[in-house]
């Protein structure tokens, strides 16, 4: 290859990849170097530098220099590459460890072998240029949907060609289940990853994300675009049904009506997209139980008991609309409970009964047994909506004088039997913990002594297990412990944990 030519394919190259000149002129100069290294069995190491203006080229043989040997060996395994510093000073006086001593050599000349490696080292820089193209140019995009034609489709794996020469991987897991899909479809998806990776596809779309929901919505919904209309979630079983919650910004505007659009139009265009997937559009609500019942549509609710401590609703629907309410394979329960973030106990309305008098008759033999009170005062607490001791021991007295059967004395009299009952509760958990024997893995951990061992266990950390689920902070909490100390017990707690990984 002569001098002009390497320029001229640095510049054909550069303008039909459109990558930068920098990139091929590098590619050219590692297969230099690759056909000079193998003329000398590969064992000498080399540079070449071709000058960006007229092409020539330079070559180096190369030595990378090391530190003196101690003793009487004072050469180096490697003599064809490395170099000890003492004998490197004596051809350049200012190289150090570490840097490369380079001589210049005879460069060789093109002949077929040698052109063969510059095309191979060529593609291959220039292939990397381009998926780094891909990358810088997609990484942005994240999040947003693309559209490309189906180039193939390979054990459920469909590649898109984005056009440009891109192409995108949808995953058969991310793919609508039983979807038909043929080379040459246009398909839309979500594109849910960028990954810089040296082989394979580096665009990931999904097809089955609710991201993608949304997208479509915003495409096809002026409103959503605009932002006058908010998609506040969306929860998919991919390619059979579908919920979407929205809110308006404009009191003037129907949110739902306007999703759904004239005969359907628009909320159609999204099911065609997606496979013919059943969407249902939902008005959010800031209320929690509201919404609830909102994503419950269309089955209707009798009654709703919300329970904030363990984040779950009781939901209860007419008997005749139970199968509807739950869905095929608990289909709609399941898609409104993704939506809301809320576990739902759906039920029927003579379910929710029973269980409603189940739970106050097993309150009221509660308030009978813990306060020895009359069972008939008990069930005015539990119709008055009393649920525990605690909140009799602590309500205002006025609030209880509210109640029509009751008089100042009753008042006082259940009040103060709440809070001896709250103190007994009290007396006994503290009597169970002093009278708690530490466990033998306790007892027998390095670092701990049978006072110490006791004095946990009367705090409720009665075996090494539940040392090891302690926070420094809650150890500091116990008489005479110090920061170091807790945090040493934990760690020799945790041993077991790391052996078990």
């Amino acid at each position: 290859m002569a001098n002009k030519e390497i320029l001229l394919v640095v510049d054909v190259v550069s303008n039909e990849k459109e990558i930068e000149k920098e990139v091929i002129f590098g590619a050219i100069e590692d297969a230099l170097r690759t056909a000079t290294i193998k003329r000398h069995d590969n064992r000498i190491d080399v540079r070449v530098s071709i000058d960006r203006k007229n092409g020539n080229y330079e070559t180096y043989r190369r030595w990378l220099v090391i530190e003196d040997a101690q003793g009487s060996d004072s050469g180096t395994e490697s003599p064809d590459t490395e170099m000890p510093l003492q004998q490197a000073k004596q051809i350049n006086a200012e190289v150090a460890v570490g840097e490369y001593l380079e001589l210049p050599m005879d460069s060789i000349e093109f002949g077929r072998i040698a052109a063969q490696t510059a095309k191979q080292v060529i593609v291959q820089k220039v292939r990397e240029a381009e998926r780094r193209k891909v990358v810088e140019a997609y990484h942005d995009r994240i999040g947003e949907l693309v559209t490309g034609i189906v180039k193939r489709v390979e054990r459920g794996n469909v590649f898109l060609d984005l056009g440009g020469n891109v192409e995108a991987f949808v995953p058969k897991e991310e793919m609508i289940p039983r979807e038909a899909v043929r080379n040459g479809d246009r398909l839309r998806g979500y594109l849910k990853a960028v990954r810089p990776e040296a082989r394979g596809p580096q665009l990931f779309v999904s097809r089955t994300a609710p991201e993608l929901l949304i997208a479509l919505f915003r495409l096809e919904v002026p409103e959503v675009f605009e932002n006058v209309i908010e998609i506040m979630g969306a929860a998919r079983d991919p390619g059979v049904r579908a919920k979407v919650a929205v809110k308006s910004n404009d009191a003037r505007l129907d949110a739902v009506g306007a999703c759904v659009g004239m005969r359907g139009s628009r909320v159609q265009a999204v099911s065609n997209e997606l496979a013919g997937e059943r969407v249902d559009i939902i008005l959010w609500n800031e209320n929690e139980a509201q919404y609830v019942i909102n994503a419950m549509s269309p089955a209707e609710i009798v009654s709703i008991v919300v329970d904030e401590d363990t984040h779950s609703m009781d939901v209860a629907v007419a008997d005749e609309n139970l199968s509807q309410a739950i869905g095929r394979g608990g289909q709609n329960v399941r898609l409104a409970s993704e939506l809301t973030g809320w576990e739902l106990n759906v039920m029927s309305a003579t379910q929710a009964e029973e269980k409603n008098e189940q739970e106050a008759r097993n309150l009221l033999q509660s308030f009978v047994d813990q306060l020895n009170i009359d069972e008939k005062v008990a069930e005015i607490l539990v119709r008055e909506g009393f649920s525990s001791v605690e909140e009799m021991a602590y309500v205002p007295a006025k609030e209880m004088l509210e109640i029509a059967e009751f008089n100042e004395q009753m008042v006082d009299d259940i009040r103060n039997r709440a809070k001896d009952a709250l103190l007994i509760k009290a007396i006994a958990s503290e009597e169970k913990l002093e009278t708690t024997e530490p466990a033998q893995d306790l007892l027998d951990m390095p670092g701990m002594d049978r006072e110490l061992a006791h004095l946990l266990a009367r705090h409720g950390i009665s075996n090494m297990d539940q040392l090891a689920e302690q926070s420094v902070d809650e150890l500091m909490e116990i008489e005479g412990m110090d920061e170091e100390k807790a945090a040493s017990l934990i760690m020799k707690a945790r041993e077991s944990w790391f052996a078990e990984g």
